[in-house]
Formats: structure tokens, sequence, C-alpha cells
């Protein structure tokens, strides 16, 4: 007798997929399965298959095209082209966001640049304060700079209706200008010896796309193929790799010249946020948020990288956020945002201190080596963890309390 294969009865199976597409579609859920994904990395690191996870990290990819040839471990090829199309998105992201969104006015920039820019200066202050008698280790200044968005939005999502629309407007600006200051960070501070014939065949991809966008070309196909073209000769510079996605989204259209089209940039927006939730982030946690917890003690947590990390994201995020969110706010330059009170912006200040994805990301340019990792990441989880946790306690306190400006 032949078995016929498993299936749900229709009604359960239409219920079940509708959950499913209502849990994809919810804010919180890129933050939950990012969680996920960096906690089933710590299990495995920690158990008797680490082996298993150490060879998913370094299992050789190799790439060939004539004299052409890419040779990288596995957790490279994630680092370097995955997160090429993460930055790809921030990019398209950014680039809306300053012609028609959250950014497109100084009345709208105002609060979450003065916010961001105290979120990057003070953080880094107290790593280089730690730090500041071993100068090997100041090379990761930049590391509890980042805010992780999906991490800190999930972590508001879990606050429901209770959180007023214009708190998480300033924290996505905010996480915006932090992924644009990263950016810039990573350009100008971590960078090898330079390439100049893989920079020029770069420029070259550049000025194509350029020449695309001033014709009007709406398709994204030739910009995605001169991209991949940009994305080999950045990997080749010198400079890292990932800000070829970031140039290729500034030269997408983000208006059609075809009255009633979509959005060029907007499509491929939409397109990529799947993929970019629910793959590209998860698989960059699970291969970068591994660390040995073995013989693990109190002392581990003060070294001075570990410590200048975790003390960089959780007290100086909050600080420079809320502290020169404060100043602008007294001083004119900006406006508290409409129905928000002060606890509740103390609150996303906290959040803010969430640096995982991007603090990890940074780690990964700053040390390369294994010993000096497990202390990033040690010092990234501990700092995020405690922001997350004592940013939804303040929110879920200061969002049952009356709203006031003052």
């Amino acid at each position: 007798m032949t078995r016929k294969p498993f299936a749900l009865p229709k009604s359960q199976g239409t219920r079940l997929g509708q959950r499913l597409s209502d849990f994809l579609a919810h804010e919180m859920s890129g933050g939950l399965v990012l969680m996920a994904a960096a906690a089933l990395a710590l299990i495995l690191d920690n158990s008797a298959l680490s082996w298993l996870y150490d060879g998913f990290r370094d299992a050789p990819g190799i790439v060939q095209i004539g004299p052409l040839r890419l040779d990288k471990p596995l957790v490279l090829w994630i680092n370097d082209g995955l997160m090429a199309i993460f930055f790809l998105f921030v990019g398209l992201e950014i680039k809306k966001a300053v012609i028609e969104g959250e950014l497109s006015s100084w009345r709208k920039a105002s609060l979450p640049l003065v916010a961001a820019l105290g979120g990057m200066l003070v953080p880094a202050a107290i790593f280089l304060l730690v730090n500041r008698d071993i100068a090997a280790f100041q090379r990761g200044w930049a590391i509890p700079t980042a805010t992780d968005i999906a991490f800190a939005l999930g972590v508001l999502a879990l606050l429901g209706k209770r959180v007023p629309a214009a708190l998480h407007i300033f924290l996505l600006a905010l996480a915006i200008i932090d992924d644009l200051g990263a950016i810039v960070i990573i350009a100008l501070f971590y960078t090898a010896k330079l390439s100049l014939a893989a920079l020029g065949i770069a420029a070259l991809a550049g000025t194509a796309l350029i020449a695309l966008n001033l014709k009007g070309v709406t398709r994204i196909a030739p910009y995605i193929l001169i991209g991949v073209i940009m994305w080999i000769a950045v990997l080749k510079s010198g400079v890292h790799a990932t800000l070829a996605g970031v140039m290729v989204a500034m030269a997408i259209p983000l208006g059609s010249s075809d009255v009633g089209s979509a959005s060029p940039l907007k499509t491929l927006e939409h397109n990529l946020a799947p993929w970019v939730t629910f793959a590209v982030l998860p698989l960059f946690a699970f291969a970068n948020a591994g660390v040995s917890l073995a013989g693990l003690a109190w002392a581990d947590l003060a070294a001075p990288l570990t410590l200048g990390i975790a003390l960089g994201l959780f007290l100086g995020k909050q600080a420079g956020v809320f502290a020169l969110s404060a100043l602008a706010i007294k001083l004119g330059l900006a406006a508290l945002p409409e129905g928000v009170n002060w606890r509740q912006l103390y609150g996303v200040a906290v959040l803010a201190g969430i640096g995982f994805t991007m603090s990890l990301f940074i780690g990964t340019l700053a040390f390369d080596d294994p010993a000096l990792g497990d202390q990033v990441r040690l010092g990234v989880l501990a700092g995020s963890i405690a922001s997350a946790v004592l940013g939804y306690a303040v929110l879920r306190w200061a969002t049952g309390v009356q709203k006031t400006s003052s």
C-alpha cells in the first residue's frame, strides 16, 4: 500500500500559513530571527558540535574565471559578499530617507542627526578611555558606535501600539544616520593597502552607473550587473567590498521617467527586504556570533577590549544619544517629537546601544586575531543584551505613564 505524504487539513494549513505570513510581516519578526540565529551559534559553539560550527565557518569556497580567482572561507563570503547585499539595502533606505523620507528636511533630520552624532562620539571616547594604554586595541574604537536597526526596532515592536508613531520614526531615522556613519567610518578607517588598478576599474564601473542614472534607465538588471563588476573590483582594491553595495544604491533612480511606472529604488528595496531580514542578516549573525564560553569568568568581561565595547554600547550610546538630543532641544536646534516624552526618548537612547550586526561587522574589520575576535563578540553581546533589556524596561514603564514633554 502506497503511503500518501503527510498534509495538514486544508483549513488547518490555511490558518498555519496565515499565521506564518502574519509573523513574517510583523516588525519584530526580523529581530526575533536574528536573535535565534545568534543563540544557535552560541549553543553550537559551546556544545559537542562545535567542530560542525567551525567547519561551517571555515568551509572553502572558490570561484575562478580565467586568471580571476576568489578563494575565501565561507565566513568571508558571507561577510564580504552577502553583507554587500545588506549595504545595498541600507543605501537604498538612506537615499529614500534623504530625498523624501525621515531625513528630507532639517526639521525632520535635526534631532536624529544630533542624536546619532552623540551616539558615535561618546561610545568611541569611552572605548578609547578604557583602552588608552593598549595601542593595538585602539583600532576597535568604532565597534561600539553602531546601532542594529533590526534588533532595536524588534524590541520597540514588542511594546505594540503603546509606542507613539513619532518615537518609532525617530529611532528609524537615528539608525539610518548611524548606518551612514558606519559606512563613512569603514571607508575612511578600515581599508587595507590600496590597489590603484582595481580602484580604477571600480571608478569606471561607478561612472557607468552614473551614466545609466542620467540616461533615465529604470531597469534594475543593468545596475546589478555593473554592480557585480564593481564589487569584484572593490574587493581586490583594498577598500571593503560591502561599500560597492552602497555605491550601487546611490545610482538607482528613486523616480521613473515613465508616467505610472513603479519606482526602481522602491521596487528593489521591497524585493530585497525579506531576503535581507530573513537570510542575509541571520546568516551573518550565525557565522559571527559564536564564541566559546568554556571557562569564562567575570575577569574575562573586564578585559579592556571586551569592557570597552560593552561599556561603549551600554553606557556610551545612551549617554551620547540622550545628552546631545536634550541639549539640541533645550537650545532650540531641534524639537521633541510630537507625543513623545523625555522618558520615552531616554528609552530609545538605551535601545540605540544594541550594536549587534554592525558592531560585529566592524569588529571583523578591526581585528583578524581569533582570540581578539572572541573578546569582540563577548563585548558586543554583553553590551547589546544589556541595552535591549534595560531599553525595553524603560520604554514599558515610560509608555505606561501620562505622556508629557516636560
